[in-house]
């Protein structure tokens, strides 16, 4: 079986790709850090691909999840919980959901 073919899925994960980019810049710049300092702190030769995630135009390799979080001073559970509902919402909510109301109640 085939997945459905959602209309406009791929206009929807842009617009999230680029909010992660503008929440992952607002990290780094009240962190004071540069894209180039970002970058060796992560462990990547090329700067600019900093700024292709921050554009929305890339996302965080998984597998350096932890080097970006520390490296922006953040928890990494909550890191990698704030990207999951930008790059992939439908399983951000699949986990999170039941946790989200508990915390609204």
């Amino acid at each position: 079986m085939l997945a459905p073919n959602h209309a406009g899925a791929s206009t929807d994960s842009k617009l999230l790709r680029q909010e992660a980019g503008q929440w992952l810049k607002h990290l780094r710049e009240s962190r004071k850090l540069t894209q180039r300092e970002l970058a060796e702190r992560v462990n990547i030769n090329y700067y600019t691909f900093i700024s292709q995630i921050e554009a929305g135009k890339g996302r965080v390799p998984p597998e350096s999840y932890h080097l970006w979080a520390d490296a922006l001073g953040v928890d990494r559970v909550d890191f990698v919980k704030s990207l999951l509902s930008f790059y992939d919402p439908y399983t951000y909510r699949a986990l999170f959901a039941a946790d989200d109301v508990a915390q609204k109640a």
